[in-house]
């Protein structure tokens, strides 16, 4: 039976009731890696999408306020450390490869000044990986050619103030 996107998201609610826990977002990570491995769900929802916008907002759940995402980038694209606020996001990797790196947080940030972190980990996310970043969690993607993401994200990324952060 082919994985549907009403699917992932019915999916995603179900385990979001129950809260926003390492146990919840492990299942949310779940369902993201049995979205990864349909070719159907790929194409039908990250494959075949237009590259602009990059970043489309596929669904944001008006009662719990999670949202899925899919990201496509065409060519070259790094990104700064950073995290996600007061959120959490789980991407997952669709096609082609992406670099992240982990940073650990040496300072956090004032008012006056940026959070400064180190490198702690590179790793490479391949077509059906899938990895959670808990709120607070630094890092940073290279992506050195076409890809297209899968993200679900506890709360709309646009809509929310991030950490300043500058890596030393």
């Amino acid at each position: 039976m082919t994985y549907t996107l009403d699917t992932l998201i019915e999916d995603c609610r179900a385990t979001l009731k129950e809260g926003e826990s390492e146990k919840t977002l492990v299942s949310v990570c779940d369902h993201v890696k049995r979205a990864l491995a349909d070719p159907t769900f790929l194409e039908q929802t990250i494959l075949n999408r237009p590259k602009d916008p990059e970043r489309q907002v596929l669904y944001e759940d008006s009662d719990l306020g999670f949202c899925i995402c899919a990201h496509v980038y065409e060519g070259e694209k790094s990104g700064d450390p950073h995290d996600h606020g007061p959120t959490w996001a789980i991407y997952g990797q669709a096609e082609g490869e992406t670099e992240m790196t982990d940073w650990r947080i040496l300072r956090p940030a004032t008012d006056d000044s940026p959070a400064k972190v180190e490198l702690v980990r590179r790793y490479n996310m391949v077509p059906g990986d899938a990895h959670i970043y808990p709120t607070g969690a630094v890092h940073a993607p290279l992506r050195r050619g076409p890809t297209r993401l899968l993200r679900i994200e506890g709360r709309n990324t646009d809509k929310i103030t991030r950490t300043p952060i500058e890596a030393v």
